[in-house]
């Protein structure tokens, strides 16, 4: 049994693996190539000549045969790299590399030296290594399911013709020169030219973007563009009405389908400018630590330091200040704003994607159900000299006095009833409430003409009655007619083009009844149609006539009784004008790249405001064809532009020349036709319900409202992620200056060594984590979209940042870490020169000290990073409730491992007074203070300087 669906393209399965025996070699391969690309000129009987085949099919000897040679009829994967292998790349980057080192040195000093907890240090910095690569990977593994899902795309069974009978294949199995039956609700499983045809329209949104269904017959065809041509059939696509025979002609991956499939495997969106960001960080934190653990270790030699003690402490000032921390905290703050987005509708796929879109400054946007709603609807109606908007009052009212036009639009058609709500997708039967206009399977501009009657009719429409006769529509003619018996008689009811269907008009009908049609009326209505033409609808014309029993069929579309027109437009989704609006204010730009008409495309760019000129320039894909990369990048200048009649590797290839211009891109769209671009942008964005699956699977984030507007408070939600990383970078780089000057000490003026390494490591991936997070929870501030997008050379940690972190709170972390130490130590009767043992109590309780004061001024600082200018009593101590929730594990931390016996084991510490607590906190609050001056100083003077 035939299966039907109102979405055929998205009810298949996937396809078996292809067996080793079976590869594919040349052949006549797709539209493009030489050998099939000028078979939509030729005639049925010359097109089955070029592939040897007949009317009745291929013989199943020779099917089998063209199978062994061409292989089955499949989506095949372009080979890539083991997983094993893109798996250990995971901890080969620079970041891993540092911290491999640093964990070698470890435990060679370990080994060297053993007791000191350098072996604690090395598991740890391994730990650290392997928890990211394992996410980093699982991420990417993700993000390749693309290819499956256009597999799932293409139907499972076919009935083909073999040898004059019919019989039910796997698609598979299909190879060129085959003959295959296709009826209404059938997927089409590979490209196909056609033989017979009665009615058929096809709809090509998913290849081609294009929302209104084509008609397609057997004639030989003029077009240039084999993909546009009337007799063409392409894989992936389905039949909206009719049925008709097509001869295969394409199969697998040379098919256009395939061709997809291969674009959107090879285009592999690359390095994300915050992986950029984060390599770049590494880069310098790197240089930092091993450029000053090396001047150190020289003057350490130099003062004649033993040469294994000094290169522990080496290794000490090198760990202190690589950030271990950094990507754990990275990994997780995007994963909070991921979780952000969601509850916004926005679900991200790959994590770097949550901070790209923040800085993304152009968006190139599908217009079929991505910016309009991917359906048709009356929009405008113009009847008996007057225009008319179709509201519902407007309707009805029309409905009473033009009857005949609303039976017409009611009964014309191909439709078939669809009132089973099993049959719906949970999208349609949560849109469809049983209180509803009815639900209609086939053409979409057809369901809204039969919808517009049901209202104007008040639901008193029977738009199913028998069809007794039918002239079917055609590419030539552009309009179609059915007869049915009526209450009053025969009826026959056309709709059409209105240069079509006014020529066969005689009469027009009024208010007061048909009256003889007038050269006035002729030239009114031609009027008529230029404008709602220019307005972007599509604009049908509808007739009819009364016919006497025994007509003569050729007669039938004679002497007509034009009724009036039908603007019809998809219609803009209603947030969208809005929301690029704000994009506009944010000073993102806006690019339609659409497969559909220009006219269209113009239209529906100028009413959401999209283009804002007198004159946008508009390219079609035939004309990109003729650009050289530089002067498409020239062209991309233009204030307003539109791309238009666009294929799957021309939206690729205008992603890739705005990103030569240093555009970060963000691309959204919903079609088979979108993948390949989705996945060269900086970030894919895919609708989530009328969305496909490979859309979905080649996109970095999936709007699950299908809501452009969506996207606006998700830039909203990235620009703060990228200023929220700054805050705790600053954060977190501030405590290694506290870590690193009781290294310089220890060297310059030989003190006991006041802070260990494994307590420097309790600092970066112990107490300092959680408030680093709680960092990346802040929300976005007042007027973040007023601002521009960064720039692409703008870097997360600039000079500013460093400056403030390293030179003036990481100063005055250090300052109280030290302040702790000697506190302690002259406490005890220690005298300077005296060097101590690390089982020395006194020496154990002022490293503690030491520790303590540093995490207590990280206690103060996380308040005091949450602005780099706004003073922390204006944002309030309480608005952010995850850096309440840090502090105290902090202080649970900080405790534990200060006053428990496994604490005091692992980290070489002893339990210290109240009263060095107490010392610590008027230095944290002279530090608040004295960043709070800092502060009012950048807003009264330094403003623009950003910190």
């Amino acid at each position: 049994m035939k299966r039907r669906t109102h979405h055929p393209t998205r009810r298949g399965q996937p396809l078996q693996s292809q067996p080793k025996e079976y590869k594919h070699k040349p052949h006549p391969k797709s539209l493009s190539d030489t050998a099939s690309s000028a078979i939509h000129r030729l005639s049925v009987a010359e097109a089955l000549q070029t592939l040897h085949s007949t009317p009745i099919g291929l013989p199943q000897a020779e099917a089998t045969k063209r199978l062994g040679e061409f292989g089955f009829n499949i989506v095949e994967r372009v080979e890539r790299e083991s997983l094993v292998l893109r798996f250990l790349k995971e901890f080969t980057h620079l970041f891993a590399l540092v911290l491999w080192l640093a964990a070698g040195l470890s435990f060679y000093a370990e080994w060297k030296e053993p007791g000191g907890g350098m072996a604690t240090l090395g598991f740890a910095i391994i730990g650290v290594v392997f928890i990211n690569g394992f996410f980093s990977f699982w991420q990417e593994y993700r993000a390749e399911q693309a290819i499956n899902a256009l597999e799932k795309l293409l139907p499972h069974r076919v009935k083909v013709l073999r040898s004059g009978t019919i019989t039910d294949e796997d698609t598979s199995n299909l190879v060129p020169g085959d003959v295959v039956h296709l009826e209404e609700g059938d997927s089409i499983p590979a490209d196909c030219r056609v033989m017979e045809s009665f009615s058929v329209r096809v709809n090509n949104a998913n290849m081609t973007g294009e929302s209104q269904p084509k008609a397609r017959n057997a004639d030989p065809s003029t077009d240039d563009n084999i993909l546009e041509a009337h007799n063409i059939l392409l894989a992936g696509t389905s039949v909206v009405s009719g049925h008709g025979k097509a001869l295969v002609i394409a199969t697998g991956t040379h098919t256009e389908f395939g061709k997809i499939a291969r674009l959107t495997q090879a285009s592999r969106s690359g390095i994300s400018p915050l992986q950029q960001e984060i390599n770049l960080v590494t880069r310098i934190v790197s240089v930092i630590a091993f450029g000053i653990g090396i001047v150190f270790f020289i003057i350490g030699q130099l003062i004649g330091l033993p040469f294994w003690a000094n290169f522990i402490f080496t290794i000490g000032i090198i760990v202190a200040n690589v950030p271990e921390g950094l990507l754990p905290t990275v990994t997780l703050a995007l994963a909070m704003g991921a979780q952000r987005m969601a509850k916004r509708n926005a679900l991200v796929r790959h994590l770097p994607a949550v901070e790209v879109l923040g800085s993304a400054d152009v968006i190139c946007s599908d217009k079929t159900g991505t910016l309009t709603e991917g359906r048709m609807t009356a929009k405008i109606l113009f009847v008996d000299g007057a225009q008319y908007d179709a509201t519902p009052e407007n309707l009805r009212s029309i409905g009473a006095s033009h009857r005949p036009l609303m039976d017409c639009a009611a009964h014309c058609h191909t439709l078939k009833p669809n009132s089973h709500v099993q049959d719906l997708s949970p999208q349609q039967a949560s849109a469809s409430p049983a209180s509803a206009l009815p639900v209609f399977i086939g053409d979409s501009m057809e369901v809204a003409l039969a919808q517009m009657a049901e209202t104007a009719l008040e639901n008193q429409a029977n738009p199913f009655l028998p069809t007794l006769d039918e002239v079917p529509f055609d590419t030539e003619r552009k309009r179609m007619s059915t007869l049915h018996q009526t209450t009053n008689g025969l009826k026959l009811y056309c709709k059409g083009a209105m240069e079509c269907v006014l020529p066969l008009c005689t009469h027009i009908q009024t208010a007061s009844g048909v009256q003889t049609l007038t050269d006035s009326d002729r030239e009114i209505s031609s009027s008529a149609q230029n404008t709602l033409a220019e307005n972007g609808l599509r604009v049908l014309a509808l007739a009819h006539r009364d016919v006497q029993a025994g007509y003569n069929h050729g007669d039938l579309e004679t002497n007509l009784v034009f009724g009036g027109l039908i603007g019809l437009e998809d219609p803009p989704r209603p947030a969208v004008k809005k929301a690029v609006e704000q994009c506009h204010t944010a000073g993102i730009r806006v690019i339609m790249i659409t497969g559909d008409h220009p006219a269209t495309a113009r239209a529906i760019a100028r009413d959401l405001g999209i283009v804002r000129g007198e004159n946008p320039l508009v390219f079609t894909g035939d004309e990109l064809r003729k650009l050289s990369q530089t002067q498409l990048q020239v062209a991309l200048n233009a204030p307003d532009i539109i791309f238009a009649r666009m294929g799957a590797d021309q939206k690729m290839h205008v992603v890739e020349a705005l990103q030569n211009k240093g555009s970060i891109v963000a691309v959204t769209g919903d079609g088979v036709n979108d993948a390949p671009a989705l996945k060269r942008a900086d970030i894919g964005i895919a609708m989530g319900l009328s969305g496909t699956d490979v859309a979905r699977e080649a996109a970095d984030m999936v709007l699950l409202d299908d809501n452009f507007a969506t996207i606006v408070a998700a830039i909203e939600e990235g620009r703060a992620i990228f200023a929220n990383i700054r805050k705790f970078l600053t954060y977190i780089t501030c405590s290694n200056v506290a870590e690193l000057v009781p290294y310089l000490l220890l060297v310059l003026f030989r003190l006991p060594l006041p802070l260990t390494i494994i307590q420097v490591l309790a600092v970066d991936l112990g107490t300092d984590m959680l408030p680093a997070l709680a960092l990346g929870a802040e929300k976005p501030e007042p007027g973040v979209m007023k601002d521009p997008p960064r720039s692409r050379n703008e870097h997360i940690m600039n000079l500013p940042l460093l400056l403030r972190s390293y030179l003036f709170l990481g100063a005055m972390e250090a300052t109280i870490g030290m302040m702790a130490y000697f506190y302690v130590l002259w406490g005890s009767g220690w005298h300077f020169g005296t060097m101590l043992t690390s089982h020395d109590v006194h020496y154990q309780q002022a490293t503690t000290a030491c520790l303590t004061g540093i995490v207590i001024a990280q206690m103060i600082n996380v308040f005091l990073c949450r602005s780099p200018q706004e003073s922390v009593f204006s944002l309030g101590f309480f608005t952010n409730k995850y850096i309440w929730a840090g502090l105290a594990i902090e202080l649970a931390l900080i405790l534990a491992i200060d006053y428990t016996p496994l604490g005091n084991e692992i980290f070489g510490t002893r339990a210290i007074s109240a009263q060095v607590w107490l010392f610590c906190v008027p230095f944290a609050v002279g530090m608040l203070l004295l960043e709070e001056g800092r502060k009012w100083f950048v807003r009264r003077r330094v403003a623009t300087i950003p910190l």
